[in-house]
């Protein structure tokens, strides 16, 4: 990082532009806390037009990310640059970290990037992940359901999300047919885990090394897509700090600046498995804007700004549930229900299993 940039981090002022790469949900939230602290935005995305984030930022480009041109003038308008998402190209936040501070960070990102990679780190760091091999063809995919003896599930190493991506996989199944349909030569086979929830855990870290820690979340999913998360998550103690201490020192490991979540299976006999990382906010962490002193999306904001962490501090259980399209006939009851915290994302289409909006409730005040 230039010594400029390093001058301009190092008090904060409301006169900064925050640059966010990416121009849906997540992004639209950053833009509301950026807003919040006084803080400019600025909105860089191949669809910024009419998107959630680019309606309300104060400025959006709408360019490529490959687009050296256009980057080179979004760098000379920001004071620092974060993302909304990890699948930024790496080249993409090299080319920005030239001009100001990026975040997550390079490492952050091209590890989160590749599922082998992150659960190597995982693995580094004694962190215990479920069995797993590198899948480049077929021929190694029949390999490996051999090794395994058992029930398995076969993911793209990138891009999948939302339960896309990823086929469930018995050794009685037709082993060519599942992987001619995932139509890439870079997967990964995991042994299926028995499970009996599915929590998450946030960090947040500032550019100095100070790492901040929200309460864990219990997530519950449908169709591979996230329906509602509870917290802070009901674990014992013993699971309570491997995942905080794991994602602590991910983030760490991985020199995060910003947001790292970290997402786990606890297992039938009472083991937290490393499932995957996000290094941006995370839809399993939506609650703490109201339920936290400091929300998800403040923290990164003030993270990225040179603003010391905010207070993690909890105000009692919350609930929050996503509102995909088929729920949006909800609204007038949603509306009208004065504990709900209502948040829709401003999409104009409406579609079956869409992610459009979200509430928070308070379910408990202790």
């Amino acid at each position: 990082m230039s010594q400029k940039s390093q001058n301009n981090l190092s008090m904060f002022t409301p006169q900064k532009t925050i640059g966010i790469l990416g121009s849906g949900q997540l992004g639209r939230m950053l833009v509301i806390a950026a807003s919040q602290l006084g803080l400019r935005t600025h909105v860089y995305a191949p669809d910024a037009s009419n998107s959630p984030a680019g309606d309300i930022a104060h400025e959006s480009t709408q360019a490529n990310y490959d687009d050296r041109k256009s980057l080179a003038l979004f760098a000379n308008n920001i004071d620092a640059v974060t993302s909304e998402f990890e699948n930024v190209p790496a080249s993409t936040m090299a080319f920005l970290s030239q001009h100001c501070l990026v975040s997550p960070g390079q490492a952050a990102l091209h590890t989160a990037q590749h599922r082998i990679r992150e659960k190597k780190l995982a693995q580094k760091l004694g962190i215990k992940t479920p069995a797993f091999w590198h899948i480049a063809n077929v021929a190694d995919l029949h390999a490996a359901m051999t090794e395994l003896n058992g029930n398995g599930i076969l993911k793209t190493c990138q891009l999948g999300y939302d339960g896309k991506g990823q086929a469930k996989i018995s050794s009685g199944d037709d082993l060519d047919v599942i992987f001619k349909s995932l139509q890439t030569n870079d997967a990964i086979l995991e042994e299926m885990v028995p499970f009996c929830a599915e929590a998450s855990f946030l960090a947040a870290r500032s550019t100095d090394g100070t790492v901040s820690l929200f309460p864990p979340s219990l997530n519950y999913h449908n169709n591979g897509i996230l329906a509602r998360s509870i917290a802070p998550a009901d674990l014992s103690d013993a699971l309570l700090n491997s995942g905080q201490t794991a994602v602590h020192d991910l983030a760490n490991a991985l020199d995060v600046v910003g947001l790292l979540a970290l997402e786990t299976f606890v297992t039938d006999d009472n083991q937290l498995l490393f499932n995957e990382i996000a290094p941006r906010p995370h839809n399993s962490f939506h609650w703490t804007i109201e339920g936290c002193a400091c929300s998800q999306f403040t923290q990164l904001i003030r993270a990225v700004a040179g603003m010391p962490l905010g207070s993690t501090h909890c105000y009692g259980k919350w609930q929050m549930d996503n509102l995909l399209g088929e729920d949006m006939t909800r609204l007038g009851e949603l509306s009208n229900t004065p504990e709900v915290h209502l948040h829709l994302y401003g999409k104009t289409e409406i579609k079956i299993g869409r992610k459009m909006g979200h509430t928070n409730r308070q379910i408990s005040l202790k």
